[in-house]
């Protein structure tokens, strides 16, 4: 294959933007390419990339003024320190770059940035298989610049540098990573030179900003496998330095006959299992975090065997010291939060009779995110032996379907104490104040745990019943 036309104009949209870019290139006499993963992905069949990296041998910002303006998408981002600018147009961004040099100093992973050729351009990439340009030139559109056979390595399915891998993470540290996450991604090998590069370099990894990693890692995340993206991350030994909390999990201890599950091998067959489950990727994050705290609470008991007591809520106070280390919104640390604590609730109500207050209780905990919560406890469902499996997920399938039950469903979702806290205040002559919250929260947890029905006479006589307790001073 030496002309990938016909695979540019399988997507009628991007074809149109391709032929505009070429026909102003050619004619300004500008050489205008398509390159890297959008060029990777269409051979490979994988056509769900939106983004089109455009790099044309010039000035980038002048051309993508007249490629916008001809588009008539509107304003340029410009970003001259790299002779680049972005086009943004709805669900597809176009980004133009010049071809460059890159020249990097030890302590930073920015680049000193310099006129090049195409074929210089291709040599700065990070793999052969993103190392491939095409045309987009009228005269010879579809017509691909392969100069470190980044086609044949495609073809068979590998990752490896176009120039010394030593140099390639060098440069960019960030790197390493990435080709952690196209083994995901792609399903493909890492050369055996640039894995034993990765080996070497690792430690340089530490220059990378929190943002940039996380960043990788939720990409990893997405890949319909995730599971071959976190084993390489540790082979090369890079989790200890991204996520040390997931780093300590390998490994199973024998004690008087008695072992216990791997939980790294648990806990990545969880976040495959996940993946199979749902895109969501908060649910696959929740996936890998779900038992971050074992290594920590693991005990043996002659008795009992293998113990991780109380592992569920250190792992939730855990999360508190790990969003911040990587950055994560507040929204996503307390729902990663939220499904760690929660995680064995509905495996433990499928090991027992259950109850309706049981279930409420439950629901009424996990709020919005009680599907999300069921998503990963059918993930966690994991063990060698089939009948296990089979019998965990029948019990299982019973408590769900009792979450799915869609009246239960409304009553949690408008739960509250039936005395409004005016009232309360009222009826005992006491000021606003924690006493109060204290009050409507005991009601609550009266009604979740069957005690008392969920009506205003229930809840008003359960509270002058228990006066003395809740004002004693």
């Amino acid at each position: 294959m030496n002309n990938i036309s016909d695979l540019l104009k399988r997507n009628s949209q991007h074809h149109r933007i391709l032929e505009i870019a070429g026909y102003i290139g050619e004619k300004e006499k500008i050489p205008t390419f398509i390159v890297g993963g959008y060029i990777r992905d269409l051979i490979l069949g994988r056509n769900n990339n939106p983004d089109i990296d455009i790099m044309v041998e010039g000035d980038a910002l002048k051309y993508a003024k007249k490629l916008s303006k001809t588009l008539k998408f509107g304003k340029v981002i410009e970003y001259g320190q790299f002779n680049t600018a972005l086009i943004p147009c709805g669900d597809i961004e176009i980004e133009v770059a010049g071809s460059r040099k890159e020249e990097y100093k030890s302590e930073s992973r920015k680049p000193m940035v310099s006129f090049a050729n195409v074929k210089e351009d291709m040599a700065r990439r990070d793999f052969t298989v993103n190392a491939i340009a095409a045309s987009l030139w009228n005269s010879n559109f579809g017509q691909l610049y392969d100069p470190f056979n980044g086609l044949k390595d495609i073809n068979q399915k590998k990752i490896i540098t176009p120039l010394d891998p030593d140099k390639t993470f060098k440069d960019d540290p960030l790197r390493m990573m990435r080709a952690c996450r196209f083994a995901a991604q792609l399903d493909f090998i890492i050369d055996p030179q640039t894995l034993e590069s990765m080996k070497r370099q690792v430690s340089r990894i530490e220059i990378i900003s929190k943002e940039r990693i996380t960043e990788e890692i939720i990409k990893t995340l997405k890949s319909d496998i995730p599971s071959i993206g976190f084993y390489k991350l540790k082979e090369v030994g890079l989790l200890k330095y991204i996520f040390p909390e997931i780093d300590i999990m390998p490994g199973v201890e024998v004690i008087n006959g008695k072992g216990h599950k791997d939980v790294f091998i648990h806990t990545l067959q969880v976040v495959d299992n996940a993946a199979k489950l749902t895109k969501s990727l908060n649910v696959r994050f929740a996936a890998l975090v779900h038992d971050i705290a074992k290594p920590n609470t693991k005990r043996f008991y002659p008795d009992k065997g293998w113990t991780f007591h109380g592992h569920e809520e250190i792992g939730r106070r855990m999360l508190k010291k790990v969003a911040k280390r990587m950055k994560l919104s507040n929204e996503l640390r307390d729902y990663l939060m939220l499904m760690t604590k929660l995680h064995l609730r509905p495996i433990a109500l499928a090991k027992r009779n259950i109850t309706d207050s049981a279930v409420r209780r439950v629901m009424y905990e996990a709020g919005e995110f009680i599907d999300d919560l069921m998503t990963l406890c059918r993930a966690d469902i994991t063990s060698k032996n089939p009948k296990k499996v089979q019998k965990y997920r029948g019990n299982f399938e019973r408590v769900d379907e009792l979450m799915r039950d869609i009246k239960m469903r409304d009553e949690m979702r408008a739960f509250q104490s039936p005395l409004r806290g005016n009232e309360i205040m009222k009826i005992f002559n006491i000021k606003e104040g924690e006493v109060i919250g204290e009050i409507k929260s005991a009601i609550e947890e009266a009604i979740l745990d069957g005690l008392i029905e969920n009506s205003y006479d229930a809840a008003y006589k359960y509270m002058i019943d228990n006066k003395n307790n809740f004002l004693k001073s």
